[in-house]
Formats: structure tokens, C-alpha cells, sequence
């Protein structure tokens, strides 16, 4: 029990630090919550592994990167907005999960279960958020620049495209390891709240992205930890400790 909860711990740790850090990034582009929708996304692949018994991320991961190609295609094409976009991803999604979802897999799927982790999937997990969080810083400059106008991202010879999908593919991987710790429901949560929190606080962009990256880190640890103590799911408690941290940011708020 004590491995199993050190493992759940790490996952979570690493997962939840990695979704603050890209909430800064989406929280200044407006999409916090589009991982919701892609978290939705991922029910369908979700349902397959817990009818199957192999790991969710697994089977969310190839649902959330057809998402992830049909935005980004349809963004080019149709040049509406990525939240509406994503909206269309998310009906899609939920309808073709609840199609097959087994009715006593449903709260894993809505809620995620931490407690389920392996060795081996904490190892890829980890490996995964290290190569995302390096995309990520490696693009940072850029996206926000793009954020702030595009054509002024063009002028300064930034392949638009290119960056819009490197960016799309870190929400991807994010969304689709989030759901093995919060479920398909609560992903955006993950992702938004710690990046408000930090907001809140900061005063210049360094602290903004240390300050999201370490609530994130911080709500996981105490969720996963009230979750041992306790009898409530790991994922809720994670983002009720996450809003928490959020109302207390209020008071201090710079």
C-alpha cells in the first residue's frame, strides 16, 4: 500500500505540475478551458482500457490527438475560434464514449483513480511530462508572441502553423495523462486553476509560471495524501485543494 501510494504521489506530482505550467501559457490565450472538451474527448479511449484492463492514458491519448489534427485542421480552414472548435470536439466525444462506457467504469472515467498506477506507467508518465515541459519552455517566447498578434509572429519569420500544432500536441499529452489522475471531467480544472492562482500572485512571468507550476505540485500532493486518509477520490480532492489554494491567492492578491 505505502509503494503503491509513493508512485500514485510522483504520477501526480509531475502531472499536476506540468498542467499549471501549461495554464499559464492557455490561460493567456483564453483556452483554459479547452482541455475540457479534449479531456471529454478522451472518454471513448478511457472506456476502451477499462474494458480492456490496460492503462487509460494509453487509451486516451489516440482520441485526444485525433482531436487535437481535426482542430487544428478545421482552425486552418474554417478560421473559427479554437474554443468553438473544441466545443464540437467535446459533444462528439462524450457521445461516442457514453455509447459503450460500462456503467460501473463511470466514475473512473469522470473522475480518474490515481490509486491504479503501475511502476512502468509512472516511469513513461514522468518521461512523457519531461519531454512536454521542454516543448513547452521551448516554445513559450513564440506562442506568446503569436498570442499577442500573428502577423507580428509572421514578420518576425515564426512559422505559425508549426508552433499552433507543437502547442496543441503539449495540450494533447496533457490532457490525456490528466485524465489518469482526474478523470475526464475535472481536466481543465487541473490545467486553469493553478494558472488563476498564479495570476493572482505574480509580478512579472517567471513568477507566474514557478508560482502556477508549484500550486499544481502543491494540490497534488495534498489531494493524493487526503485521498490516503480518506475514502473520497483522489481527483476531486486534488481540485478542491487547487481551488482552495485559489481563494487564499484572492486575499492576497497583488
Amino acid at each position: 500500500m505505502g509503494s503503491q501510494f509513493f508512485l500514485s504521489l510522483i504520477a501526480g506530482i509531475f502531472i499536476g505540475g506540468a498542467a499549471g505550467y501549461l495554464g499559464t501559457l492557455m490561460l493567456s490565450k483564453r483556452m483554459a478551458l479547452a482541455v475540457c472538451p479534449l479531456g471529454h474527448l478522451a472518454l471513448p479511449g478511457i472506456a476502451l482500457a477499462l474494458i480492456y484492463g490496460f492503462d487509460v492514458s494509453l487509451g486516451a491519448f489516440p482520441f485526444v490527438i485525433l482531436g487535437i489534427i481535426l482542430i487544428w485542421l478545421c482552425e486552418m480552414r474554417t478560421k473559427l475560434p479554437m474554443e468553438a472548435l473544441t466545443a464540437i470536439v467535446f459533444a462528439s466525444g462524450v457521445g461516442i464514449a457514453f455509447l459503450f462506457l460500462p456503467i460501473e467504469e463511470t466514475e473512473t472515467a469522470l473522475v480518474g483513480d490515481i490509486s491504479r498506477v503501475g511502476f512502468w506507467e509512472v516511469v513513461i508518465s514522468v518521461v512523457l511530462i519531461i519531454l512536454v515541459s521542454s516543448v513547452i519552455k521551448k516554445i513559450y517566447p513564440q506562442m506568446i508572441l503569436i498570442n499577442i498578434s500573428e502577423d507580428i509572429a509572421k514578420a518576425e519569420k515564426i512559422n505559425v502553423k508549426k508552433y499552433n500544432f507543437l502547442y496543441l500536441g503539449c495540450i494533447a499529452m496533457i490532457a490525456a495523462l490528466g485524465v489518469k489522475m482526474v478523470g475526464g471531467l475535472l481536466t481543465a480544472a487541473l490545467v486553469a486553476i493553478p494558472a488563476c492562482s498564479a495570476r493572482n500572485l505574480s509580478r512579472n512571468l517567471s513568477q507566474y509560471t514557478f508560482l502556477a507550476t508549484f500550486f499544481g505540485i502543491l494540490s497534488s500532493f495534498f489531494g493524493i495524501s487526503f485521498f490516503k486518509l480518506s475514502n473520497f477520490s483522489a481527483g476531486p480532492l486534488i481540485i478542491l485543494v487547487s481551488a482552495l489554494i485559489f481563494l487564499i491567492s484572492m486575499v492576497f492578491k497583488k
